[in-house]
């Protein structure tokens, strides 16, 4: 798992702010459709930029719950809703979420359940806490989907392997569907999100996962520090050339609570 110190947080900020992230978290929001009065949990909410978005749907007369394990990211979350009264920012993880059985309208997830040892478990903790006919909408990246150019594909190769590593599970869109109506929910919708860059854009996805897989890599003795800088480098170089590309897909998985 990655450690979310300052300085990682700090990344995550302008990043998760940036085009790439906002389309992720939009696909997100109009596949829940929030709607006033409501109540919603935020599930491994991060520092609450998609919460700040359901709270401001909701309105004063609805709920929105965010929930997350590191108090590294609490801390912001509550920072950035600290105007909104109808949001709740609590500790929990999504397989123990601290609401009350039967109690939220709605309950989204965005780019968490990759990280889980237990998927069906999560899944039937969302329906614990989701009213009947309560609507589910997970995203996440499907890690076979990533293609990324380098003149050195071996290199490459390792720090995609040592990535690897930081996930418990790379395929949550392929397995989450069944795994739903296995758990009693409709399933009515998968829909994909690309994100394709041949720049490198400063606040881009993949500007971010560069500078989190080296150091990932480094900390885990995975690669030699020199390895990982000349990876960077070369990712740099190939921008400057016109040469970079890279691409991956994220998908929205939509359910409905029987």
């Amino acid at each position: 798992m990655l450690r979310f110190d300052e300085e990682t947080t700090r990344l995550l900020d302008i990043v998760y702010q940036g085009a790439d992230i906002t389309r992720r978290r939009q696909a997100s929001f109009d596949a829940l459709r929030p709607a006033a009065g409501e109540t919603i949990v935020d599930i491994g909410c991060g520092n609450g930029l998609l919460t700040l978005e359901l709270a401001r749907a909701v309105g004063s007369g609805g709920k929105v719950i965010g929930v997350d394990p590191s108090r590294d990211m609490l801390g912001p979350a509550k920072e950035r809703c600290r105007a909104f009264d109808c949001v709740g920012i609590l500790t929990g993880t999504a397989n123990s979420l601290p609401i009350g059985t039967g109690t939220m309208d709605k309950a989204v997830s965005v780019q968490v359940f990759e990280y889980l040892d237990d998927i069906p478990g999560a899944i039937a903790e969302a329906s614990r806490v989701l009213k009947p006919g309560g609507r589910l909408v997970i995203g996440d990246i499907h890690l076979d989907s990533l293609v990324w150019f380098s003149d050195e594909k071996d290199r490459m190769d390792r720090m995609i392997a040592s990535w690897d590593q930081h996930f418990t599970q790379r395929d949550v869109p392929a397995i989450l569907p069944s795994i739903a109506r296995d758990a009693g929910f409709i399933v009515e919708g998968v829909a994909p999100l690309t994100t394709c860059d041949h720049e490198l854009k400063p606040d881009g996805l993949a500007t971010m996962m560069m500078q989190l897989m080296a150091r990932y890599a480094v900390d885990n003795s995975h690669v030699p520090a020199e390895e990982a800088a000349a990876w960077l480098a070369e990712q740099k170089t190939l921008a400057a050339q016109g040469r970079f590309f890279y691409a991956l897909t994220h998908f929205v998985v939509s359910a409905r609570k029987k």
